[in-house]
């Protein structure tokens, strides 16, 4: 009887040193895949502020929490099991879902360079765009383009991540997937409500009834805090906006290559290089500005032809199926 308690405790002993080993490569390969994702998480943390500028203080941290829900259940429920069953059973539909959705954040963001650039016209195509709809629901608009903006971000991520993971087992790949899903969740969102409440932040420090010299300090800090939150959270709007573009831009040139059309890339990379020969010290910052700034240009191109497109054509199309009605002032 002894013996096999003692040969059954050797076996439950095995079996968790194996789990832990398996859970050790999860969490080692996860850690690699998001460090190639780190770009797209970037941008996905510079975007979605610019979705809760202008909400009441009070409505802020549940906008960021309903976006932050929707997210991970677009990764969890959504892109996860997709990118699994694509790769295993439809992997040449990756690439034109991926610049699918490089177009859509092409149009997103030139849209809303057209809105600065001729703020007029961009209200008649906002108001061409909309549909009749409850008046209370500008938030949930708000929301529900946060949600599909991350939507197409959290689909490049995952993408990079299934591609840096090693061939192994269906359920490791799964696995490796989750925790990148839930990690970067976390880190995205958490820094966008540490952003959106800041200001608060500062106003408390600003008001820090502590003697000197720490008091002093705290409501200097906090008086920066609030001085510098306007103009923190416009860089972020206009980096957002940039990111949307030049992240779709790349998208649509890396499908362009997959297919062949290496081309453009290749000139993009090529004059990369170039420039940064020039500047040897930031030559891996050179780089990477060329690239992105032709990136950029090659998103606001797309995004240019897609405004008219989809206001002339797509919207009327889907209005007519759909039956719904332009909304009237």
């Amino acid at each position: 009887m002894s013996i096999g308690l003692i040969a059954l405790l050797d076996d439950v002993a095995a079996l968790a040193k194996t789990a832990a080993a398996s859970l050790d490569d999860v969490a080692g390969q996860a850690a690699k895949a998001g460090t190639k994702a780190a770009g797209v998480v970037i941008d996905d943390a510079a975007v979605t502020p610019r979705y809760v500028v202008g909400f009441a203080a009070e409505r802020e941290l549940p906008i960021v929490g309903r976006i932050a829900a929707g997210s991970l259940r677009n990764k969890l429920l959504f892109l996860l099991p997709g990118a699994l069953a694509l790769s295993a059973f439809a992997p040449w539909a990756i690439t034109p879902l991926l610049m699918l959705g490089g177009a859509y954040l092409c149009y997103e963001g030139t849209e809303k360079v057209y809105e600065a650039v001729f703020p007029h016209r961009a209200h008649a195509h906002e108001d061409g765009l909309a549909v009749a709809g409850d008046e209370r629901a500008v938030e949930d608009r708000r929301v529900a383009s946060a949600i599909k903006t991350d939507f197409i971000l959290s689909a490049e991520i995952m993408a990079i991540t299934l591609a840096a993971i090693p061939e192994g087992s269906f359920w490791m790949r799964a696995a490796v997937l989750a925790v990148v899903a839930l990690g970067i969740t976390a880190a995205v969102y958490g820094a966008v409500a540490l952003i959106v409440k800041a200001d608060d932040a500062g106003l408390a420090l600003a008001g820090s009834t502590a003697r000197p010299p720490l008091g002093s300090l705290a409501r200097g800090v906090g008086r920066a805090i609030v001085g510098g939150m306007p103009g923190l959270l416009k860089l972020l709007a206009v980096v957002g906006t940039a990111a949307m573009i030049w992240v779709g831009g790349g998208i649509l040139l890396h499908g362009l290559e997959t297919y062949g059309l290496a081309a453009p890339a290749h000139a993009i990379h090529a004059a990369g290089e170039a420039v940064a020969a020039l500047l040897p010290a930031a030559r891996g910052l050179v780089a990477w500005l060329v690239t992105a700034a032709a990136s950029g240009l090659v998103g606001l191109a797309v995004g240019a032809l897609l405004i008219p497109l989809t206001g002339h054509v797509l919207m009327p199309a889907w209005r007519s199926l759909s039956g719904s009605r332009p909304r009237t002032a």
